[in-house]
């Protein structure tokens, strides 16, 4: 527990000078991608103080000069530090807008590159959907946790629709992207923090099909989930 604690303050520290770095280079970060490499910096080196060894699966799957939107399951609040250090792409995350709450972290989500989504707030979702889809037509990837919420017990949760509207409007593949090991070093409702071994999964993009946007929905969203599920080990 005392290591947990350690651990815990100095992520914080570290988490707090590089906001800082962040805030101040936002002036000069036109491309979104000094941004990015700023957070990747901050994730590799949380993981680094917190002994999480992050091993990437099926990077052959994925074109580098491509845009795709990656549809992740949620474990833990450590998933955003493992996704933007492990995914060898140019990503934006959707995130929920209640993380802006979070002292530094959140604001450093608030102020940057990233997409904050009011799922309570209709207009403002579909906002946040057609910031997304511009960001790709610029060459970013996106990348949005499927099941909205964090898991409770380690299982899979229902699916929500955001990623699979954003992909049958923005016509990108989807790419299922599957997540093990980070439960069981942060669950959620818990503070400790166990050292471990992260998996990312990435299975062969799923194309954008289907005669209407509702049927594109929910083809893309049955074949994502069954990439998922076979992925998976409940943690």
């Amino acid at each position: 527990m005392i290591a947990s604690i350690i651990r815990l303050v100095v992520s914080t520290v570290v988490t707090f000078l590089i906001a800082i770095v962040a805030f101040v280079t936002l002036p000069f970060n036109r491309t979104e991608k000094l941004y990015h490499g700023i957070g990747r910096f901050w994730s590799r080196a949380l993981l680094r103080i917190c002994g999480v060894r992050v091993v990437l699966h099926g990077a052959e799957c994925i074109d580098r000069s491509r845009s795709y939107i990656y549809a992740s399951n949620h474990a833990s609040m450590f998933d955003i530090p493992v996704v933007i250090a492990g995914l060898p792409d140019d990503i934006r995350l959707v995130y929920k807008k209640e993380l802006e709450r979070i002292p530094v972290f959140g604001w450093g989500l608030k102020w940057g590159s990233y997409i904050g989504i009011d799922r309570g707030r209709g207009a403002e979702a579909r906002k946040s959907l057609d910031e997304a889809i511009e960001k790709i037509r610029r060459g970013a990837s996106v990348l949005l946790f499927v099941e909205g919420t964090r898991t409770s017990d380690g299982r899979l949760q229902p699916f929500k629709r955001g990623a699979f509207h954003l992909a049958a409007r923005a016509g990108v593949p989807v790419v299922p992207l599957t997540i093990n090991g980070t439960y069981s070093i942060v669950p959620k409702h818990s503070l400790r923090i166990r050292p471990g071994t992260v998996d990312l999964i990435l299975s062969p993009p799923v194309a954008v099909t289907g005669t209407s946007e509702k049927e594109t929905e929910h083809q893309i969203m049955e074949r994502v989930r069954s990439a998922i599920e076979h992925q998976y080990r409940v943690q």
